[in-house]
């Protein structure tokens, strides 16, 4: 995809996510690596309002390249993308039902979610949880660089979730599986829950190895 056609894709998603209420007021953002580059929303800006020449381009290291000041979670995403140099996109949420699973007490620091359904083990996996930071704490940046290794997905406590993917349309895929998932778990109520078993997560997402 070239430049032109990513530009106008970022946004077609982050509006779409924003008038679905999965990133509410000026909340989330996304980035996409081009050939030269990676376009990263802006800073301040909601998802509802932006446009294809609003995007920010940065370099590697996040260095400015072109467009307005990018989001204050750039170093995030560099991050990601150092620990899974295949993927190239990324999308950071405060969507309602997974930032209130990360509000929650006593979760699997390995396995935030259990493996419910195979759409979410087929698109995710397991979920780290990554221990609160302030936004714009830059120890979020190597937190990710060592707990989103090998990782489709992590949750960020108190705080929202993290998805990547080998192009947009799969990380956007995720971040919306990631919210059906909480969803789902929320409807349980704390009942006992038929999961997937190892072995049959396994056959779907070899992550899922049995123990």
């Amino acid at each position: 995809m070239n430049e032109h056609d990513l530009r106008e894709a970022v946004v077609a998603h982050a509006r779409s996510l924003f008038w679905r209420g999965l990133s509410p007021g000026t909340s989330g953002n996304i980035s996409a690596k081009t050939d030269n580059g990676i376009l990263v929303t802006p800073t301040g800006k909601g998802f509802g309002a932006l446009s294809p020449d609003m995007l920010s381009k940065v370099s590697e290291n996040g260095e400015l390249l072109s467009g307005p000041a990018p989001t204050k979670e750039t170093f995030m995403h560099m991050s990601w993308y150092r620990a899974n140099p295949e993927d190239r996109a990324v999308v950071h949420l405060h969507s309602p039902k997974a930032t209130a699973l990360a509000c929650l007490a006593d979760l699997d620091p390995n396995e935030v979610l259990p493996p419910l359904t195979p759409y979410f083990v087929m698109q995710l996996g397991p979920v780290p949880l990554i221990g609160y930071r302030h936004p714009g704490d830059r120890r979020l940046g190597e937190d990710i660089l060592h707990a989103a290794r090998g990782c489709k997905g992590v949750l960020l406590a108190n705080h929202g979730q993290v998805t990547g993917g080998v192009n947009l349309d799969k990380a956007v895929a995720a971040a919306e599986e990631f919210e059906a998932a909480a969803g789902i778990f929320f409807r349980l109520g704390g009942r006992k829950a038929n999961c997937l078993d190892r072995e049959t997560a396994a056959e779907l997402n070899p992550k899922y190895r049995p123990e």
